[in-house]
């Protein structure tokens, strides 16, 4: 079940099926590889579009989960082999509006590619902004 895969001239990537499900837990699976994914994607897209827009903000920290049905995975096509739901949860420290938030927010979901990936598959996608104060 593990996957070793070579990114170039980046280190070697290493996916797995924890061992209730026959892997080994090497390495995330690949359905957690792809929330890695959407956190990683989101960030860059946040970070880019909170410059062109002025937004100021001191760290961003991610958190997400999916739900499947197993039965798809089994072999049974009436079910969705992927997920059925993600849930993302980005908290943001900022002293920006809860108003500059939503622009930044709503322009980085329009753009990030990972995110309309999923969404696009017909994934049930929520994704939640926590603004909090800096300390």
């Amino acid at each position: 079940m593990r996957t070793d895969i070579d990114c170039g001239e980046f280190e070697t990537l290493v996916t797995d099926e924890p061992i209730p499900h026959g892997g080994s837990g090497g390495g995330p699976s690949p359905l957690q590889t792809v929330l890695g994914a959407l956190c990683r994607c989101e960030s860059v897209t946040f970070s880019r579009t909170a410059k062109e827009m002025d937004f100021e903000y001191e760290s961003i920290s991610y958190a997400a989960e999916f739900t499947i049905d197993i039965r798809g995975r089994l072999g049974n096509r009436q079910v969705r082999r992927h997920f059925q739901t993600v849930r993302l949860e980005a908290t943001v420290v900022t002293n920006e509006s809860d108003e500059r938030l939503r622009e930044v927010v709503e322009d980085t979901e329009a753009r990030c590619p990972v995110y309309n990936l999923i969404s696009d598959a017909g994934v049930k996608l929520e994704a939640r902004w926590i603004p909090q104060q800096p300390t």
